[in-house]
């Protein structure tokens, strides 16, 4: 499912326009993502949770030369699906 998709489904849902939808998803990605830039674990009841991790830094190998490199610290997002979610899978 794409952004346009999403948008398409909560117009038909909600009975709202196109135009309004596509500023209530957007307005919810924005609210999302600024959260997780804040490092805030987000919650949503029936269908999951949203966490940024802190991954260390690493030593790895490259592959082609097979030298020792280090691998720097970074954050990711990871998604915990809800019991309710995971039921209707």
């Amino acid at each position: 499912m794409t952004k346009t998709d999403l948008v398409a489904q909560v117009a038909a849902n909600t009975e709202m326009s196109k135009k309004n939808a596509e500023q209530a998803v957007s307005a919810v990605f924005e609210a999302l993502s600024k959260a997780m830039a804040e490092g805030e674990k987000i919650t949503i009841s029936g269908f999951g949770t949203f966490e940024v991790r802190e991954r260390a830094e690493r030593q790895g190998i490259n592959p082609r030369t097979r030298e020792p490199i280090t691998i720097a610290a970074s954050r990711s997002i990871v998604f915990k699906p809800g019991k309710t979610l995971k039921d209707t899978l």
